[in-house]
């Protein structure tokens, strides 16, 4: 039975295929281009890969900050008296998987030792903090008083104010003093130093007891502020939750207080890795221009085979592969360089960071299997539709014209 045209003949072009293959002597131009291609490619996936990483990496370094100092999700009030102790025994059965830490929250200005900063203080059960607030948790000591404070290092260091020194808070409230009044003011214990990675945070928030927020500024026992509420998972959780809850409070999750960094986050990430695809672009035109010159080169041996019984799509299958064959070797390099490049910076310390901006000292990689594949894929697409003209044009070449010419 006679081969078909839709049927090319494997052997025949795997054998031509690696004689293009090989070091030309007469045209050592073609094999530099596609060298140039094969280390562009490969150069392009590595480059791609260790940005993506450091991007990933930077951008679950924030998450993991924000997520414990802002909280998975926070209640809270619409009304006055929304959240107490009954909504939260309400949720603890129903859903007996969360952790729960109500607290109270005031504005409050910190003096030690001739400095002054304005400070969020927050009102909070030790034990219940600490279940849920690892950075808290670290930091607490034992101090028996409730007039006792954990402050931020950022905060420690203005203030001049390390674990045991006392601090004065001055609360907008306002005392008796005399025939006057003046700002209600009060000494605290330091009995703790955190350190959540974030300056902004360490110089910005306080943790004292909930009796200090009910001894001074009056607060209604079991009655709170607002709920800070610990999940894994509270992307999944949050409607569930929020079916649960009155009409008198309402909920969010951290990544809504922090959406537009975010979103400005992945912005850059998606735009830095359609930047660095151009390298990939510019590879593949040196893939195009390799099988350009091998076309023209091999003209005659191209009209030769054709009139020896190739058929054109055995030949646009030759030239075809062989853009596929240098852009694929560039990939699996690449992805190898990559794999390398990443490993190293996970490894040694080779980057440091100033960790009061970025929340680290060590530079963060990690590579997505997601952001991998639109690696791949995009580097795929642009191989294949660089090595389909030249493929293309082999296959028209008219081998009358060309032994004529010959």
């Amino acid at each position: 039975m006679s081969r078909t045209i839709s049927s090319p003949n494997k052997q025949f072009v795997r054998q031509i295929i690696k004689h293009y293959l090989k070091y030309d002597k007469e045209n050592p131009f073609i094999f530099i281009s596609a060298m140039l291609a094969f280390l562009g490619i490969a150069a392009g996936v590595m480059v791609l890969m260790i940005a993506m990483g450091i991007m990933n990496g930077t951008q679950k370094e924030f998450m993991k900050k924000l997520f414990v100092m802002n909280y998975p999700l926070t209640v809270l009030p619409i009304e006055g008296n929304a959240i107490n102790d009954r909504l939260i025994q309400t949720l603890s059965q129903k859903f007996p998987h969360l952790k729960f830490s109500p607290y109270y929250t005031t504005q409050v200005i910190t003096k030690n030792d001739g400095a002054v900063q304005g400070s969020l203080l927050y009102g909070v059960d030790y034990e219940k903090e600490s279940k849920i607030n690892s950075v808290f948790k670290d930091a607490k000591g034992n101090e028996k008083s409730k007039f006792r404070v954990v402050i931020g290092e950022g905060l420690s260091f203005e203030m001049n104010a390390p674990k045991g020194e006392k601090v004065t808070l001055y609360f907008s409230e306002q005392q008796a003093i005399g025939f006057g009044t003046m700002p209600l003011q009060k000494r605290f214990i330091v009995d703790g130093v955190f350190k959540s990675g974030l300056k902004a945070y360490d110089k910005a928030i306080m943790y004292t007891s909930l009796e200090a927020f009910e001894k001074l500024l009056k607060r209604q026992h079991g009655t709170y502020d607002g709920l800070h509420i610990y999940t894994k998972k509270p992307l999944k959780e949050i409607d569930r939750i929020k079916s649960a809850l009155p009409q008198t409070v309402v909920i969010e999750g951290w990544w809504q207080q922090n959406g537009n960094f975010f979103s400005a986050m992945e912005m850059e990430k998606k735009a830095l890795f359609l930047v660095l695809l151009l390298i990939i672009l510019v590879a593949s035109l040196n893939i195009i221009s390799s099988l350009l010159m091998t076309v023209m080169s091999r003209r005659s041996e191209i009209a030769l085979m054709r009139t020896l019984g190739a058929t054109k799509v055995e030949i646009r299958s030759i030239f075809f592969r062989l853009g596929l064959i240098i852009g694929s070797t560039g990939i699996v390099a690449g992805t190898l360089l990559g794999s390398l490049g990443i490993w190293i910076l996970k490894t040694f310390d080779i980057i440091s960071m100033p960790e009061d901006v970025y929340g680290t000292s060590r530079l963060p990689v990690d590579l997505m299997m997601s952001d991998f594949s639109f690696i791949i894929l995009g580097t795929s697409i642009i191989i294949f539709l660089s090595a389909f003209y030249p493929a293309k044009k082999a296959a028209q070449t008219d081998p009358l014209t060309v032994l004529r010419n010959e």
